[in-house]
């Protein structure tokens, strides 16, 4: 049981025997002592003496000295990186704070520095979004016990978002101080999205909810926000400044339909990064109206039929014309079913309903007139979807090609067809085709792995993309763009073949699933499209194109700084790269042609909510800390710039002004002891022995 004395010396107490024996033993020769005392016996204070040397004794004290080396202190320094500091001047105001400050802590022996910014470590995107500097603090001092923490000096414009919530947990780090590398008195403006979906309905409207806010106080009583969707025309309203407002935006397509909104600058403004602002929407068609005519039956047929009424979401309209083509009496079109065929409201009244139309091996049996067939092409031109797979009619003089729909279709016959086995390949310019790009089989050294077909029509392509081919090298599957519409012709009626599994059958679902798609215009099926994907921080720019593109793209970050990328092709139709956002916003891709938009960080990031430099998020963890918050630009200049750091005890003030003051914890490790005995046995056993021969001969006189 040691007794500290001084630092690294203190007197152990060792008894050679319990202390229970000890205490008894002890306290009965006090109690003869005490009856000699009383009875006035001569040599009382020499029987005392040799009873307190044999208690010393017993108890076996002795000194102790510790050889100790001392463990130095650690104090941390958290450098903001975050986006918010790049405003004005905060970021050469941290960078001087910081190499003023560890430059003072250096000076210190007794101190180790640590010093960590808010990027490092951090998860993806984290630092995007918000400001974590507790989270890099926790990592700098991960392996430092508690009693070793000199303190932690936060270099930050204050909007610091991962505060904890009982600052009181933070006080055996030692003081928190906060330096904030901002102005007093600072004022802003900004724009957030306060409700938006993140679904819609193509062709109807969603609505949004949005809010302008001046920081502090109103700086004007409205504001002009400027809106543009998809990168088109901008329009402006008037909004009033810190009133919620509701706006409208139509969904016009399937996939990311983004409005950007951007509200005028105020008198005061910090950054104008938080002054715009995007919404995407994704939107998805309710439901997919298909028209289907079939011709000729034939054993494909069912195919078609199967695999539109798979997808709940298809809603599909089938008629099959079973009279056959030599059959010609003259029978009136309205008596050849048994209920009446509701043509003029298919192909007139509600044509333009149907998002894709299909042809299947159809030729002219008079039953749909020239008309109706026209209102097609017309509907395609407008911005429809037509499918058209070839039976034996099409080589023929009743081909469809005969028709009004000949001015849209993209292949015309030759008149001659090839019946006998083939096996369908993929064209080069296919194989960077969204529609054919990489289909399961498709082999680039090699013949692909699925199963043949048996009958093809002999087409001339006038236009589009031949994207598969068949026999003797013949166009099979022909792609176009006709106004705003799309065409596809497949000049063969035998993929029925792949879906029954002959000769291992073929990937029939995944190619007709991509084709129905790209003819109803699905943006991730777009041949020739520039997009972008955002995870976290992380920008993947994606060129799509049928003939390889060595152009880079230009990058216009919220900042309207500009930088180009330069995208590598991977020989499948699509040139890729990936590039880190520096901060939370709009980013404008573009390589001359085409322009998207990729939208970094929350819809309301924290990081932008607000950017005004303060301490009163650190207020509470300075209190609580004992820690202090200054500004730097109080002490950048003089002779001598910088705060100026102290040392200081636990139980003494840690701030004060102009100065911080860090914890002398002074920790240390015992590499060594020595251990000598107070009471050597031989003076102890002179002494009482002495003590009791002088009591005896006193009280013998």
């Amino acid at each position: 049981m040691p007794v500290d004395l001084l630092s690294g010396l203190s007197v152990a107490l060792a008894p050679l025997l319990p202390w229970p024996v000890l205490g008894v033993l002890i306290g009965f020769a006090l109690l003869v002592v005490l009856v000699a005392a009383l009875r006035r016996a001569r040599g009382t204070w020499l029987r005392l003496l040799a009873v307190a040397v044999l208690a010393l004794a017993l108890i076996n004290p002795s000194l102790v000295q510790e050889k100790r080396d001392p463990i130095k202190d650690v104090a941390v320094v958290v450098i903001d990186d975050s986006p918010s500091q790049a405003i004005g001047d905060r970021r050469d105001r941290t960078e001087r704070a910081a190499e003023q400050l560890t430059g003072r802590l250096k000076r210190f022996d007794d101190l180790e520095v640590r010093v960590v910014r808010s990027t490092e470590g951090a998860e993806n995107g984290g630092s995007i979004n918000e400001t974590h500097l507790f989270d890099a603090l926790n990592r700098a001092m991960a392996d430092v016990p508690r009693r070793r923490m000199a303190g932690a000096v936060f270099i930050t414009d204050g909007q610091v978002h991962d505060v904890p919530q009982v600052p009181g947990k933070l006080a055996d780090i030692g003081p928190i101080h906060t330096l904030l590398t901002g102005d007093r008195d600072e004022g802003d403006r900004r724009i957030a999205i306060v409700q938006a979906p993140n679904y819609g309905i193509v062709g109807k409207p969603v609505e949004l909810t949005i809010r302008v806010d001046d920081m502090p106080g109103h700086q004007s009583a409205d504001a002009a926000v400027t809106l543009r969707q998809d990168g088109g025309t901008p329009g402006t309203i008037r909004v009033p400044v810190g009133r919620d407002v509701r706006v409208d935006l139509p969904v016009t397509h399937g996939g990311q339909n983004v409005l950007e909104l951007e509200v005028e600058p105020a008198k005061q403004e910090l950054t104008l990064a938080n002054n715009r602002a995007a919404v995407v929407v994704n939107g998805v068609r309710d439901r997919l109206r298909v028209l289907l005519v079939s011709g000729e039956p034939h054993a494909g047929e069912r195919t078609w039929r199967n695999l539109l009424k798979a997808d709940p979401a298809v809603d599909l309209v089938h008629f099959t014309i079973l009279r056959p083509p030599e059959k010609q009496d003259g029978t009136p079109i309205r008596e050849l079913s048994l209920i009446a065929f509701p043509i003029r409201e298919l192909f007139e009244v509600k044509l333009d309903e149907f998002d894709l139309i299909i042809f299947d091996r159809y030729r002219r049996r008079g039953v749909l007139p020239q008309m109706y067939l026209e209102n097609i092409a017309d509907y395609v031109r407008k911005g429809g979807a037509l499918l058209e797979t070839s039976g034996q009619g099409y080589a023929g003089p009743l081909s469809l090609y005969r028709t009004p729909l000949g001015s849209i279709l993209p292949a015309a016959p030759s008149g001659q067809t090839v019946d006998r086995p083939f096996l369908p390949t993929i064209t080069d310019v296919g194989r960077r085709h969204p529609v054919t790009a990489g289909l399961p089989g498709d082999r680039l050294d090699a013949p692909p792995t699925w199963g043949r077909w048996f009958h093809q029509v002999d087409v001339t392509p006038n236009n589009g993309t031949v994207v598969m081919q068949g026999a003797d090298n013949r166009p099979l599957l022909v792609l176009d763009r006709v106004g705003k519409g799309r065409v596809a012709q497949l000049a063969s009626d035998q993929i029925w073949l792949w879906s029954r599994g002959f000769e291992g059958g073929g990937p029939q679902a995944e190619l007709l699933r991509r084709l129905a798609h790209w003819l109803m215009k699905e943006p991730e099926l777009e041949e020739n499209d520039l997009r972008a994907h955002v995870d976290g921080n992380r920008i993947t720019v994606e060129r799509r194109s049928l003939t390889p593109d060595p152009r880079a793209v230009t990058i216009t970050d919220p900042s309207d700084q500009t930088s180009t990328l330069q995208l590598t092709d991977d020989r499948t139709g699509r040139a890729v790269a990936t590039v880190t956002a520096a901060a939370p916003g709009i980013y404008r891709i573009s390589d001359g042609e085409r322009t998207t938009l990729a939208v970094v960080g929350a819809v309301n990031t924290p990081e932008l909510a607000d950017v005004r430099s303060t301490g009163d998020r650190m207020k509470p963890v300075a209190e609580a800390t004992g820690g202090g918050i200054h500004w730097v630009t109080d002490t950048d200049s003089g002779p001598n710039p910088g705060i100026e750091v102290r040392r200081t005890q636990p139980d003494r003030s840690q701030t004060g002004s102009g100065w911080i003051g860090l914890r002398a914890n002074g920790d240390y490790t015992v590499t060594g002891v020595t251990d000598v005995p107070l009471l050597p046995l031989g003076a102890v056993l002179a002494l009482v022995l002495g003590g009791l021969l002088m009591a005896w001969r006193r009280e013998g006189r």
